[in-house]
């Protein structure tokens, strides 16, 4: 699907199920850019677990964590409409306040520059 359809995609789901490919899993730390796009559409996502995931999201509060089909099926018929709405806008919050494209150049920017302090230091 294109990408200026991913907004009408996510927006039209009652939840968003993200399972994580295994070569994301090999690749190690690596999440993938649809919680970012359904987290920023308000969509309340269900996903896998993996290491590093509650680094981005609040497991139980910003994002639901199953371990398998029968969690996921516990997920859509225990949540109330206003339960998931309030999952989803609580990761929309998260990411709109911390996972931006100008929150990750500020980032990278720090990186840069502890490496670069850290060089001065060992020349020293």
């Amino acid at each position: 699907m294109p990408p200026g359809e991913h907004r009408g995609f996510y927006c039209s789901q009652r939840f968003t199920l993200n399972l994580t490919r295994a070569d994301m899993i090999r690749a190690g730390y690596s999440p993938s850019v649809r919680l970012f796009e359904a987290a920023a559409c308000g969509v309340p996502i269900i996903s896998d677990d993996w290491p590093g995931l509650a680094s981005l999201f609040t497991p139980g509060r910003e994002i639901l964590i199953a371990r398998d089909a029968e969690e996921v099926t516990g997920y859509l018929t225990s949540l109330s409409p206003e339960e998931a709405a309030q999952v989803g806008m609580r990761a929309r919050h998260r990411v709109l306040t911390e996972h931006t494209a100008e929150d990750r150049a500020v980032q990278l920017e720090s990186y840069v520059a502890e490496l670069r302090a850290s060089g001065r230091q060992q020349l020293a």
